[in-house]
């Protein structure tokens, strides 16, 4: 009985994925097209993960994670999207899957991460996008503490670049932050992650029909990044995302965001107050056209009026670019990460991918023909939320059938000394620390169904705190991943 509803669920997940390949008439330019058939530029594979060896993690986001993978039998290099598919069925995402599918499958610009294909198995979907060996810019901003304004310039003028396309093609991005701006090998920009994209009224951008009853003023976006008509519940526009390339543009030349504060309370609070206060070292363009860019009225922004983008890249702050070579001109020099450990999450480890769900495997009581699985193999295989638990360092301190559902590095912070950790957290509920050099266990934490055993509290952007009953621990995630731990113990603690 529990095989057949394993499969009935299989079933009911492919109906709602399910996207024809079928040949489609041409894009309007008048209004958003919605057709039931499409011929992808990206094909639907048939692999399997087994197919590719896996590497460093580039990212990781509410149900997915985006891996480095190299294909076995070609040697190309990939980053791979990893969504799980119980997740987005759970939290009825599969409109942002299907629409960040379609959307990234018609985008063509130097500035944007191309799909090259997809393929899927029982348990996952995956996405394979070219790979941008630089990293993310927020890594960047990381390493050098903030950036000259040549660079910060020259990395603003390419994000402009292909928001102009984007916005051009009537699709407004909503999620701009230097986590999704990716740099190739070579120092350029591309813009990543459209899982929140939103395609306006005259988008040139095809669709598939939909029922989705999304409000076009809901929230999304990272707290530090998101616009106070966002937060007043106002529709979504292209000015939303000069807003956020302001804030950006900030964070480049300072080292932080420029409404960063304890909570993400407090940062909506000092956005809506348009509380900004400018170091004294921006130079007078930096500070005139991030003024500009964060005005509290969206139509007002540089870059959305009468001459819209000509004017953006007309201010003085850009002296000097070449926008119509912008991207043969040299980037500047990336700075590699000087801490980078064995075992860190910007290493390549060899993982096991015994634990992947790949529906290609011969899983003893399992459908594989169907998708089926009995309640119990479904526990013991690793979904993508516990990617990095592939890693088979850390099943030994795992009870059999318990599954690992969000790991990372973090630094544990004591009266004198702060020492990194492996941090786990398991579907049992359960907290592990490790000891990642001498993969000793140092500590766990095993609380009740009751919410009120433990708690979770943010007080910036990577650091976070455990309260118990007995003590309260504090991390510090250099990641800056403190809101994604909240969200996925708090996740765990209300199922």
């Amino acid at each position: 009985m529990m095989l057949i509803g394993g499969v009935e669920m299989e079933k009911d997940f492919e109906s709602k994925m399910r996207l024809p390949n079928q040949t489609a008439s041409g894009v309007s330019g008048g209004g958003v097209e919605r057709s039931r058939t499409f011929t992808f530029r990206a094909p639907q594979e048939q692999f399997t993960i087994q197919d590719f060896e896996l590497g460093k993690i580039y990212g990781v986001g509410s149900y997915s994670k985006v891996v480095r993978a190299k294909k076995k039998d070609t040697g190309k290099v990939y980053a791979l999207k990893i969504m799980d598919k119980k997740f987005i069925t759970k939290e009825k995402k599969t409109s942002y899957v299907k629409l960040e599918r379609i959307v990234l499958d018609q985008l063509d610009h130097p500035g944007i991460v191309r799909l090259l294909f997809t393929f899927q198995d029982n348990y996952s979907l995956y996405m394979a996008l070219e790979s941008c060996e630089g990293g993310e810019l927020f890594g960047q901003i990381t390493r050098k503490g903030s950036l000259s304004e040549a660079d910060a310039r020259f990395y603003a003028a390419e994000v402009i670049d292909a928001l102009e396309y984007i916005h051009g093609v009537g699709l407004v991005h909503r999620d701009i932050k230097p986590e999704n701006l990716l740099l190739t090998s070579d120092g350029h920009i591309k813009i990543a992650d459209f899982g929140s994209v939103k395609p306006m009224k005259d988008s040139q951008i095809k669709l598939l029909p939909t029922s989705s009853n999304e409000k076009a003023c809901t929230f999304v976006g990272a707290a530090a990044y998101v616009p106070p008509e966002v937060l007043n519940s106002s529709p979504a526009t292209f000015g939303n995302d000069l807003w956020a390339l302001g804030c950006t543009l900030y964070q480049m030349l300072s080292g932080t965001s420029p409404f960063k504060d304890a909570s993400e309370w407090l940062i909506f609070q000092r956005i809506i107050a348009r509380d900004l206060k400018f170091p004294d070292y921006f130079s007078d363009e930096a500070t005139d056209l991030i003024d500009k860019l964060l005005d509290t009225e969206p139509g007002k922004r540089l870059g959305t009026g009468p001459d819209g983008y000509a004017a953006l890249k007309m201010h003085p702050f850009f002296k000097g670019i070449d926008w119509e070579n912008l991207r043969e001109q040299l980037a500047p020099k990336l700075a590699m990460n000087p801490n980078a450990t064995e075992g860190d999450d910007d290493q390549d480890v060899p993982w096991s991918l015994a634990h992947t769900g790949d529906g290609s495997q011969n899983i003893p009581g399992a459908d594989v023909s169907s998708g089926g699985t009995t309640s119990s193999e479904s526990s013991s295989l690793s979904r993508i939320a516990s990617i990095d638990s592939f890693d088979s360092r850390w099943q030994e301190f795992l009870e059999p059938g318990e599954a690992v559902v969000m790991i990372s590095m973090v630094k544990k912070i004591q009266k004198l000394t702060n020492k990194k950790v492996q941090l786990i957290l398991t579907d049992k509920p359960k907290l592990i620390y490790v000891d990642p050099s001498k993969l000793i266990l140092k500590g766990n934490i095993i609380w009740s169904d009751n919410p009120n055993d433990l708690s979770i509290q943010v007080t910036s952007s990577s650091l976070f705190k455990i309260v118990t009953p007995k003590k309260v621990i504090t991390f510090d995630d250099a990641k800056q991943r403190a809101w994604q731990w909240k969200k996925a113990i708090e996740g765990l603690q209300n199922r």
